[in-house]
């Protein structure tokens, strides 16, 4: 574990990492979950819980349902707007995110909605570049941090990954971003923090890396890949191995956010001992 450690930080150190943010970063400084935008739409339809009970991904089909009732998701997508954030002291305040800007990632994907990255680049003074669909693909200057924002952005609606079409659109994995980080990917590595992997995107996107380098027939050059999670899982483990992905987990007994803030306060550390 330790050396898997050691590779990472030293890779982040030549800044040949890229990091992949989850849910669970924006969610460690008060972020909602999923279970609020299922009551809002519920309460919105005029549905009853019932009707979703049993069923996987119920946002994602929810949000469908609402674009065929209402002929559009623009007010959803205000209302994500202006309730799926939080204070920005919040954000200005977290460890995590301070630590995530002070590791100086040059290429951060993130399937999150929210600006919280971007508030915590603006509240440290670190220029950064937000890139949701081509033109700002075109458009990102040189030199800054890239902040991908995978699902989309809420200046902009048809970015946006909400509705289960949105979802089953980007099994295609050729659109812009999609294009844009199989170009990453193949000369960096990638940590992932912040996911669940009972999350099916992101079980894709793993399947999908995996796919790309064998089907290059250069998959043994493959820089190695990395996931942090909070405590240990044979079961993931052996999964991930078999995408060529190496879980790291917590040394200690902390929460989560807690865990994952040690880990890269202790990649942080290792970095700056790199020779």
């Amino acid at each position: 574990m330790s050396d898997y450690r050691d590779v990472l930080a030293k890779a982040i150190k030549q800044r040949r990492t890229i990091l992949f943010a989850g849910a669970g970063v924006s969610m460690a400084v008060g972020l909602p979950s999923w279970d609020r935008l299922v009551a809002y739409l519920l309460d919105e339809l005029g549905l009853e819980h019932r009707t979703v009970e049993g069923l996987s991904e119920t946002h994602q089909m929810l949000a469908e349902y609402y674009r065929i009732k209402r002929g559009s998701i623009g007010p959803l997508r205000s209302w994500l707007d202006r309730n799926w954030k939080v204070a920005e002291d919040r954000v200005t305040k977290s460890d995590l995110h301070r630590l995530i800007v002070e590791l100086d990632f040059p290429v951060i994907y993130t399937t999150n909605y929210d600006r919280n990255l971007e508030m915590a680049f603006e509240a440290h003074g670190r220029p950064y570049a937000k890139i949701a669909n081509a033109k700002e693909i075109a458009e990102a200057p040189d030199g800054v941090t890239r902040i991908v924002k995978y699902h989309g952005d809420f200046d902009d609606d048809a970015s946006l990954v909400l509705t289960e079409n949105d979802f089953l659109d980007r099994l295609s994995f050729d659109s812009p971003l999609d294009i844009l980080f199989r170009a990453d990917a193949l000369g960096r590595m990638i940590l992932f923090i912040g996911y669940s992997m009972s999350d099916p995107n992101i079980r894709l996107l793993l399947h999908r890396i995996w796919g790309t380098w064998r089907q290059s027939g250069y998959e043994k050059n493959r820089p190695p890949s990395f996931i942090f999670m909070p405590s240990p899982n044979p079961v993931q483990e052996a999964l991930l191995a078999r995408w060529g992905i190496k879980m790291v987990t917590a040394e200690n007994g902390e929460d989560a956010a807690g865990s994952l803030v040690g880990f890269l306060a202790d990649l942080q550390a290792r970095a700056k001992a790199v020779d």
